[in-house]
């Protein structure tokens, strides 16, 4: 795999401080250490709005001067509203994504099924809120209901996906898709080539999954995009340590990102596994965390990953390496 940063992490969004623009982000992931950069389909990044065909030549040529990759851009969209208008807004919202990535040169768009949204409020990021007016309008609707009005959303998207040369990339992200299995029920439903899989390991991990190999092999070459997150603590020396710390302050234990690294090589997927840090960060005297603690952890994330893809690697037989 290749290691890329998702761009949700210098959003603006969840630290203390203004988002970093799209040529900033690519010199902070070349100067990392970074492949390649995954933009968020969202304001102050990549809001198609703001991203005519002109604009995204200009950031395709700023990232191929640096050698980084645009290997995806992200979109936020909710196919899941009970109000068809909001379902219409929607389907305009990723016609015109698709668009911005064909434009930027990404070959890849994830996707969710549904999604509630994030509220940015003076003390950074919340997911409450959305969540909650999510719930409320769905409450007098069956989930068979939703799943038929993401699926048709879905549907539409592979169309322009297609046409376009792109490919959609559907996350196994809640609500709707609850586990990597109704990922790929939905993928198997939209029945089209152009909606492949983004099957991420943290998600698994938190929807109960305890064999990553064994999930990754029924995956298999559906697989064209991941991500990987948590928190990171620098050693004496400057190196990442080799464990992870989940947002709640716990660990996650050593082997779960090498056995997802295993699975992916099984599995033949060579592309991209993308840092992002995209939840509530920590406070200090009361204060949110500002960008000295994104560039601290993005710096460590790509230096752990590529530690775990070696060892991973140095692991298999000498006959299987390439």
């Amino acid at each position: 795999m290749k290691v890329g940063l998702y761009s949700i992490t210098y959003l603006g969004l969840w630290y203390n401080g203004p988002g970093l623009t799209l040529f900033e982000l690519i010199e902070r992931a070349r100067r990392f250490g970074y492949d390649g950069i995954e933009i968020d389909g969202k304001r102050p990044h990549g809001n198609p709005l703001d991203m005519p065909t002109s604009r995204c030549r200009g950031v395709r040529a700023k990232a191929q001067d640096a050698g980084i990759d645009i290997y995806a851009v992200a979109a936020n969209n909710d196919f899941s509203s009970p109000i068809p208008e909001h379902r219409e807004c929607q389907l305009a919202l990723v016609r015109d994504l698709i668009r911005m990535t064909a434009d930027l040169g990404a070959p890849c768009l994830r996707m969710f099924a549904a999604w509630p949204g994030v509220t940015k409020t003076e003390d950074g990021g919340r997911y409450d809120v959305a969540r909650g007016v999510w719930k409320l309008a769905h409450e007098e609707f069956s989930e068979e209901q939703t799943w038929a009005w993401c699926r048709e959303g879905l549907i539409e998207a592979a169309r322009w996906a297609e046409d376009a040369g792109i490919v959609l990339a559907l996350q196994n992200h809640a609500p709707v898709i609850n586990s990597y299995e109704d990922m790929l029920r939905m993928i198997r439903e939209v029945n089209s080539p152009s909606l492949k899989a983004c099957f991420d390991a943290p998600l698994a991990r938190n929807q109960g999954v305890t064999n990553m190999r064994e999930a990754a092999a029924r995956v298999g070459a559906l697989q064209v995009l991941t991500h990987f997150g948590g928190e990171y603590e620098e050693g004496p020396n400057g190196e990442a340590l080799s464990f992870v710390r989940e947002r709640d302050g716990s660990l996650i234990p050593e082997n779960f990102y090498a056995d997802f690294a295993a699975g992916m090589r099984e599995i033949g997927y060579t592309g991209y596994t993308g840092f992002e840090l995209c939840h509530p960060l920590p406070k200090v005297n009361g204060v949110t965390v500002g960008i000295d603690f994104v560039d601290k952890n993005a710096r460590l994330a790509v230096q752990f990953m590529r530690h775990v893809l070696a060892e991973t690697q140095a692991a298999e037989p000498a006959a299987l390496r390439t």
